[in-house]
């Protein structure tokens, strides 16, 4: 099977099943008894899944770390990085941190935050949409294991851009 054979197989998230499972996950977790104190998105698709958790946990403290490691469908960096300003580990100190990501594919961009967690903070879990079995982490939480191509309602259309013909108030 090539590879655009394995993408013809997709995993089709909505708006509206990205709220169910977002909720079903904070179920998950509170069912579980972990209370976090501050949940840690990983930018940019864990910044949907990370408010929607920490609404529905009522957790008010949210931090963001960037990381690059996709370049494009299906292309990444050798290893993921850390972009700036990454957060202040001093930020964690005795904290329950709950890092929150869109979708664990190879985990290493989860390991990488796992790790930069590990020994600052009191304890550290993961939560997911979606798992894949090569992943690295295996999360704590995770709404739905897969290793179909996932189409993420946030990344299926390319970006806006302006108009042509729109004219810009002065």
């Amino acid at each position: 099977m090539s590879d655009n054979d394995e993408k013809s197989v997709r995993e089709n998230l909505t708006y509206e099943r990205f709220g169910a499972a977002v909720r079903d996950l904070a179920q998950t977790i509170a069912d579980d008894g972990f209370e976090p104190d501050v949940v840690l998105s990983i930018a940019r698709g864990g910044v949907f899944v990370a408010g929607g958790l920490a609404y529905a946990l009522d957790c008010k403290n949210i931090h963001l770390v960037n990381v690059e490691f996709y370049t494009g469908v299906g292309t990444t960096l050798e290893m993921p990085v850390m972009l700036a300003p990454v957060p202040n580990a001093i930020d964690f100190s005795n904290k329950k941190v709950l890092i929150a990501d869109d979708v664990a594919d190879t985990g290493k961009t989860l390991k990488l935050v796992h790790d930069f967690c590990v020994g600052e903070v009191a304890e550290v879990r993961s939560a997911v949409i979606y798992e894949k079995s090569q992943s690295l982490v295996k999360c704590e939480y995770v709404w739905k294991r897969t290793d179909e191509w996932i189409n993420f309602p946030w990344s299926v259309q390319p970006p806006v851009v302006r108009r042509k013909g729109q004219v810009l108030d002065a």
